[in-house]
């Protein structure tokens, strides 16, 4: 295992709400946030989507404010900031382990004598986010309670409630929320667990990384609807986040292409290296150089590709691609990619130059 934290990094807030995750889609959509699942920037939510791929990013949704009910006992499992300081509630204590499986995120809640595990991930190509939990261990059933909270903002900026009432609708396996008439719908659903739609705005979130930057770090976040669903133990339940109104909503095959993407990397790139200790952090280094590398369709070619200069605020850059491309695709293997990359960049190029931006 590369990357995974204990119960001494866990259980220590300033750890793990300084240690991010990240996932991305390869259009331009992610999803990120922290160990400590506290919301430290406007940047994290569990779904940002390209309007425009790979650019004009909106964030739908937010988080999960996820509990565990177990043996007549409530486990909260997420945490917040409010403005003022205030930690309220501190579902970080329950966090046993956190890992990377490839690129994806795995928690592990332990409470009682329970275990829980949640991963996140996207789907490659579409804007979709999946939450899984799977109940690990327990000896009797367990309600998991999951709170969505919502959002329909360019993800540079922050929400404020403001009157602003979003449209909820209660489908099959779900919720489908449209913030206003003309906005883009999205979908909130789940294998097995019910939901109910709310309408209501939890207010005044503060985010410590934006005051340590000089920015506007009050968010309100829309409270779109509750999911509930009892486990028993060895079960799993997924929560799929879209704006696809048909996504695949069976966890585990969507996990299995997530693995196949990355094994196909791992592939390409041959996992070349002199020393086999190093061999992992290779992997994780080449699965990581992925993240970067997006499609930029053009009129004239569709399956146009470019490069991010950086998570999480910055687009494709002319330059910062000429200058990564060569580490991020070709000792990575990805020939083809590369070519693509300098074939969209020849469309923008006038009078011999090419635009930065």
């Amino acid at each position: 295992m590369v990357i995974e934290f204990g119960r001494d990094v866990c259980g220590d807030l300033a750890n793990t709400e300084r240690r991010e995750w990240l996932v991305t889609n390869g259009a331009g959509g992610f999803a990120s946030g922290t160990v400590a699942g506290l919301l430290t920037r406007r940047y994290h939510g569990l779904l940002f989507v390209p309007l425009r791929p790979p650019v004009e990013r909106m964030l739908l949704v937010s988080k999960l404010e996820d509990t565990a009910v177990y043996a007549g006992n409530e486990y909260p499992l997420y945490i917040n900031r409010w403005t003022g300081g205030v930690l309220k509630p501190n579902g970080y204590q329950q966090l046993e382990q956190f890992r990377l499986e490839g690129t994806t995120p795995v928690w592990t809640f332990a409470f009682a004598d329970a275990l829980l595990e949640k991963r996140i991930w996207m789907q490659q190509g579409a804007n979709t986010t999946y939450v899984q939990y799977a109940f690990i261990r327990g000896l009797e059933p367990l309600e998991l309670k999951a709170l969505a909270l919502v959002d329909y903002r360019n993800y540079h900026n922050n929400s404020r409630a403001d009157g602003w009432d979003m449209k909820v609708d209660a489908i099959k396996r779900g919720l489908k929320v449209t913030a206003y008439d003309g906005a883009v719908p999205y979908y909130l659903l789940s294998d097995k667990a019910t939901a109910t739609p709310q309408h209501d705005w939890y207010r005044r979130f503060f985010l410590m990384r934006e005051a340590n930057r000089g920015l506007d770090a009050i968010e309100d976040h829309f409270h779109a609807g509750d999911f509930t669903v009892t486990l028993e133990p060895g079960e799993t339940v997924t929560f799929v986040f879209s704006t696809e109104n048909n996504p695949n909503l069976d966890g585990a095959t969507a996990y299995a292409e997530r693995q196949r993407v990355e094994a196909d990397l791992l592939a390409k790139a041959n996992n070349g290296c002199p020393d086999p200790k190093y061999r992992p952090y290779i992997q994780q280094l080449i699965l990581a150089a992925d993240q970067f590398v997006v499609k930029r369709p053009l009129p004239t070619r569709p399956n146009g590709r470019s490069i991010l200069a950086g998570y999480h605020w910055f687009s494709d850059w002319s330059r910062d691609t000429m200058v990564a491309l060569p580490g991020l695709l070709l000792t990575t293997g990805r020939y083809e990619d590369a070519a693509l990359i300098l074939r969209t960049y020849a469309y923008f190029i006038d009078q011999g130059m090419l635009p930065n931006r």
